[in-house]
């Protein structure tokens, strides 16, 4: 199988396991959160990884590879869920790693732009940072995630929709730091709020 992703050294990804995974984030309600999503964080994982700043590689890799495998837009439980799979894929395939790091990882997704950086590890950090690394993308990389989680809410009213939409994004830009680790801090920041402003300016009145 061509995978859409790198998968580190010394975890093998047994193929009912990665047909599965794919086949989650290939669902149809995902604008946003799919594949591509996928690749991308964990492409910010093979970044990290590379320099040699993950503690726990193998765990930090699963946690991505499974925190958004249940998306159901608007869902509250969607990470728990998510959580839960991983769990059980732990069980399943990688009865050694430690299971409950990967699933507390994938709970930590709940609370994007709501943690500071003083309350999370290092890792932790990264982690998190890697799942947003898009805020801090090129402008026409961002927008196409805009308009991606736009159709993902489509269902609601368009005015529900934009007021969401602009609180979400006027209490991101309140913060003192869009990211929690000093490495997406030095290189994303700056660019992710030129993003955040630029969306905020887009939506309607």
């Amino acid at each position: 199988m061509t995978l859409p992703f790198e998968v580190p050294a010394g975890l093998p990804l047994p193929e009912p396991l990665l047909q599965q995974v794919l086949s989650a984030y290939g669902e149809p309600q995902r604008s946003y959160h799919g594949v591509s999503h996928l690749a991308d964080v964990l492409a910010h994982w093979a970044q990290v990884e590379r320099e040699g700043a993950w503690a726990h590689p193998r765990e930090t890799f699963l946690a991505l590879l499974f925190h958004d495998v249940v998306y159901v837009p608007g869902a509250s439980d969607n990470e728990e869920a998510s959580a839960t799979r991983a769990l059980e894929a732990c069980a399943r395939w990688f009865p050694g790693l430690a299971a409950q790091r990967v699933a507390h990882l994938v709970r930590l997704t709940a609370r994007h732009g709501h943690l500071s950086p003083e309350e999370v590890s290092a890792e932790e950090a990264l982690f998190l940072d890697c799942d947003m690394a898009v805020r801090g993308a090129a402008p026409e990389a961002y927008d196409a995630y805009e308009r991606g989680v736009a159709r993902e809410y489509a269902a609601l009213p368009p005015e529900l929709n934009a007021a969401g939409r602009r609180r979400f994004l006027e209490g991101l830009l309140a913060r003192e730091h869009l990211f929690l680790s000093p490495r997406f801090r030095a290189r994303c920041e700056q660019a992710a709020r030129e993003n955040l402003r630029r969306a905020l300016l887009a939506l309607p009145a």
